[in-house]
């Protein structure tokens, strides 16, 4: 089946966490209504003779957005045509997770939310300027499952300020006991622009050591595969047959459109990205214009090194076949001698099908996946 994503931003949030550095902001809620509808313009141009196999509303918080402002968007959307067993995500902050808006999302058809926790502490929660509490996430996310939401995933941080072992082990014996479909458990990394940026310089974040902060992976890990999760990327953990299939579209370098300011698209070998202004975004979808602001065509090895470092992503890692049926050329002839090197440290695994990461080789796989720039 050939696996089409269609990927739309929603750049609105209440407030902005101290540690993000996505393209949203805050108090420009008066845009909402004129955004949503050049969203819907831009969706509706997009889609012309596309099925799409799976759609992903990311943010920012789109379950910021008014019901009014959803209402438009859920009318350009159920003119998508999608594939029978299309997954569609949204994701969003538990507090804004209402019973009204889980409905219009219901009747949009989204069928799997993304619910940011990041902790189980309040302190800890309020020290990365998250705005909600642990009552409010459980409140939200029981909530989703009594209107029938049945594949949720949600958002785990480590490496936060403050936050011991214990913290995290705390944070993921709570989720667990939910028995959400997905996990999500990713370390903070301090992006310059944030404020966090500042307060790092200044001295006034007090990070877990690179110890502390491999030991909860390797907790998580261990913990989350004995309670059913499957690790199959990464920082992405899922019981059996409840992987985002819209993620595994960038790591497999499958096609994606992306619609809204700021939203990146790869299809049919371009990248090509709109601009950032919400702004600029919306008068210029009103005049007709285009909204990319840079595309670029891949380089042969450009594609080659984005599926090697992508795909070593995943768990499962890379297909030797599918490297041949791609790119026409020999995995071994291209990446052989960086491919023994990690072999012969024990970081990477090579069999008759398939090159991936060993347990070490993750954890520096950042420093693994530079090699594979050709």
């Amino acid at each position: 089946m050939n696996k089409l994503g269609l990927y739309i931003h929603i750049p609105f949030c209440k407030s902005k966490c101290l540690y993000c550095d996505f393209p949203s902001y805050a108090c420009i809620e008066d845009y909402m209504i004129p955004y949503a509808k050049a969203l819907c313009t831009e969706i509706e141009k997009a889609s012309i003779n596309k099925v799409f196999s799976s759609i992903f509303i990311g943010g920012g918080t789109p379950s910021f957005l008014s019901i009014e402002a959803l209402n438009i968007l859920c009318d350009a959307l159920k003119k998508v045509r999608k594939t029978k067993d299309v997954e569609f995500t949204v994701e969003g902050n538990p507090n804004s997770f209402t019973e009204k808006k889980l409905m219009v999302f219901k009747d949009m058809g989204v069928n799997r939310l993304s619910i940011g926790l990041q902790a189980c502490q309040d302190r800890l929660l309020k020290k990365l300027g998250r705005i909600h509490t642990l009552k409010e996430f459980t409140v939200a996310f029981k909530r989703a499952r009594n209107l029938g939401f049945n594949n949720i995933n949600v958002d785990l941080m480590f490496g936060i300020p403050d936050q011991t072992l214990e913290d995290f082990k705390e944070s993921l014996e709570f989720i667990t006991k939910l028995k959400p479909e997905h996990i999500s458990s990713y370390s903070l990394i301090v992006e310059e622009g944030t404020p966090y940026f500042k307060m790092n310089e200044g001295g006034k974040l007090k990070l877990p050591n690179e110890d502390e902060e491999r030991d909860m992976y390797s907790f998580a890990r261990t913990f989350l595969e004995e309670k059913g999760y499957n690790q199959y990327e990464i920082s992405n953990f899922a019981v059996k047959d409840k992987e985002c299939r819209h993620n595994l579209i960038y790591w497999e370098l499958d096609n994606y459109i992306g619609c809204g300011a700021s939203a990146h698209s790869y299809f049919n070998g371009v990248r090509y990205r709109n601009i950032n202004n919400v702004k600029k975004y919306i008068e210029q979808i009103s005049k007709g214009n285009s909204v990319v602001e840079e595309n670029h065509r891949n380089l042969l090895k450009e594609d080659m090194e984005e599926f090697m470092f992508l795909g070593l992503r995943k768990t499962r890692g890379v297909s030797i076949e599918e490297f041949k049926l791609k790119f026409n050329k020999d995995i071994q002839e291209v990446y052989g001698d960086v491919i023994k090197k990690y072999e012969t440290i024990g970081m990477i695994i090579l069999n008759e099908h398939r090159v991936f990461l060993t347990e070490r080789g993750m954890q520096i796989s950042n420093s693994i996946m530079c090699d594979f720039l050709l």
